[in-house]
């Protein structure tokens, strides 16, 4: 009985397989900003974020206003779009 206690608790602590990470997704669920960064400079609209969604590849688009609370999760295939205060775009990221 020992022992199989013993062994139980041993295997508890094997170490996990690891897990692969996000970003080997499949390579159609990524997001690249380059094709989103001619809209740097410009102010913001839905009809020009949805262009630079769709030129960055990504799936998903966030844009984050000056203040707003964001979560902190990597998302490959998102496009990230952050204004100033006068709805301007400051810069475009994937994740």
């Amino acid at each position: 009985m020992r022992i199989v206690i013993l062994l139980v608790a041993l295997t508890a602590c094997a170490p996990a397989a690891p897990i692969a990470p996000a970003e080997t997704a499949a390579p159609d669920a990524g997001c690249s900003a380059a094709g989103a960064e001619s809209l740097v400079g410009k102010i913001y609209s839905a009809d020009s974020v949805e262009q630079a969604r769709i030129a960055s590849g990504s799936k998903n688009v966030r844009v984050i206003r000056p203040g707003m609370a964001v979560t902190m999760d990597y998302r490959v295939d998102r496009l990230n779009v952050d204004l100033d205060e006068k709805n301007m775009v400051t810069r475009v990221h994937c994740g």
